[in-house]
């Protein structure tokens, strides 16, 4: 069975002693991890770590607790500091935004429960896979535990919390980089909240260096999108209230302007995602979100990617935030294994 699941990486503690738990158990995928982005980017480590730790004070002004668990992260794998600010500021050190993932957060009448179901395909290389973790944490300082998918060594990504929090992401392109945060301090944050309005204002309080759309649900049945560009953010409302479907294009009046179809196939899986939905509107459950993220149409460019512009569908996630239960696959929605995970 494990070569059908990623590897389960449990913290708690301090935000030290998380770092340095999570750096301890997964030093090996670290260091592959870092590797991993040499070759992804072109670029020389020495330039790379350059780079990040311009972030670096940024880190420890949005969270004193986030740094420490950066600080604890190089001490348990043996990597330094400066590695460790690397694999929070991957993208953003190389400016290379990436990905081409297909999102959903769908509710009340379009589910066969009235609960809320939410998630995405993971389209990426299929290096990925090969440094992808499951990260539980459990913070002894009052934050809330949460579960997430991310790679080895990096402290936030799409994921969920104990209180039924939970959120993904589709990447977003025509924009110019600019000074602000990165992306995965701010995920790893947002999976420290209570609510989806709670998310909504932290991002809101925080500049982006880069631009993405971050799909959001909590226990309590809300569902929404937010737009994010360096510039400030746009709250995205689709035409039903209890759906919310997205991809790889701008969908709100505050930023459509800035489309250029960057990526042509994003377009056709949304409409095939909102086919595929409205065809099943009312009787959708977690195994009728599992064969909608199988499907093939406009293959290799559909919802289940496979290696258009060299990317492939790694991972899917499903989040069942009342029934705080989260669903993870290994591999292409036709061909992964699926495994739920209590959070």
């Amino acid at each position: 069975m494990t070569a059908h699941t990623f590897p389960l990486v449990e913290v708690a503690g301090s935000s030290y002693d998380m770092g340095y738990q999570h750096g301890a158990q997964a030093a090996r995928l670290v260091h592959r991890y870092l590797l991993w982005i040499e070759r992804l980017t072109g670029k020389s480590r020495d330039v790379l770590c350059r780079n990040a730790m311009n972030f670096w004070p940024l880190f420890e002004a949005l969270s004193p607790a986030f740094a420490e668990e950066v600080r604890g992260l190089a001490a348990g794998a043996g990597i330094s500091l400066e590695e460790a600010v690397l694999c929070q500021a991957r993208a953003e050190a190389a400016q290379m935004p990436d990905g081409a993932c297909t999102a959903f957060t769908l509710t009340r009448t379009a589910t066969a429960d009235g609960r809320t179901l939410a998630g995405q395909n993971q389209d990426l290389e299929p290096e990925y896979a090969d440094v992808a973790i499951l990260l539980r944490v459990k913070p002894g300082d009052g934050r809330p535990g949460a579960m997430m998918f991310t790679f080895a060594g990096q402290l936030g990504y799409s994921g969920m919390n104990e209180y039924g929090v939970a959120h993904f992401a589709n990447a977003l392109y025509d924009f110019t980089w600019k000074p602000g945060l990165p992306h995965y301090p701010l995920k790893r944050l947002m999976l420290e909240q209570r609510s989806l309005d709670d998310c909504v204002e932290l991002l809101a309080r925080h500049r982006t260096c880069s631009a993405a759309n971050v799909m959001l649900c909590d226990g309590h049945g809300k569902i929404g999108a937010v737009e994010v560009r360096p510039e400030g953010i746009a709250q995205f409302q689709d035409k039903h209230p209890d759906a919310c479907l997205h991809a790889n294009h701008y969908l709100t009046p505050a930023f459509a302007g800035h489309e250029t179809g960057f990526l042509p196939d994003s377009c056709p899986r949304l409409d095939r995602m909102q086919v595929l939905v409205q065809q099943h509107w009312g009787g959708i459950t977690v195994d009728t979100i599992k064969k909608i993220l199988a499907d093939h149409e406009h293959d290799p460019g559909g919802i289940c990617r496979h290696g258009a512009v060299q990317m492939h569908s790694i991972s899917g996630y499903i989040a069942e935030p009342e029934k705080r239960l989260f669903h993870v696959r290994r591999g292409h929605g036709c061909l992964g294994s699926w495994t739920a995970y209590e959070v």
